[in-house]
């Protein structure tokens, strides 16, 4: 008995989306006035949390490259998984900003960082013959985040 391969670009289509949803992180513009009325912090204070979590991605996204490699993408993506979802959830329950900055900046970032890495190497094995394009794509992805979750966020 014989399994077909997956179709290429539907694994695209999954990255692309994957990034679609990481790049929300961008949308934190929406929060920094509600979040300024609400608490009485400082547009500057409540813009730190979002200047962490781009920090941290970074240095997740080099950390997961490495950790990918050694176990694949699955395990990489489901830590991201929980770290980008408890941050972002436990974000939305902090008072303070130390809090704040562990959660959406630090847990955040670090869940973004490491989700961010498994599309694009995973889509890059997938497309040898297109490296340049698959890149593009999925970091297209990744920046159309804000454009599509910021009206979802300002509801």
């Amino acid at each position: 008995m014989t399994t077909n391969p997956p179709n290429r670009w539907l694994i695209a289509a999954a990255g692309v989306l994957m990034q679609i949803a990481l790049g929300a992180v961008y949308a934190w513009s929406v929060f920094r006035i509600p979040l300024t009325r609400t608490y009485g912090w400082t547009v500057a204070q409540v813009t730190v949390a979002f200047e962490l979590a781009i920090l941290v991605l970074g240095f997740a996204a080099f950390a997961g490259g490495l950790w990918m490699r050694r176990v694949g993408p699955r395990p990489v993506a489901f830590a991201a998984a929980v770290l980008y979802g408890s941050g972002t959830v436990l974000a939305g329950l902090s008072h303070t900003l130390p809090l704040l900055y562990l959660t959406y900046g630090v847990l955040g970032g670090a869940g973004v960082g490491l989700a961010y890495i498994v599309p694009v190497a995973t889509l890059l094995r997938w497309f040898p013959d297109r490296r340049g394009m698959i890149t593009g794509i999925a970091v297209a992805g990744f920046g159309a985040g804000a454009l599509i979750t910021a009206p979802i966020a300002e509801r």
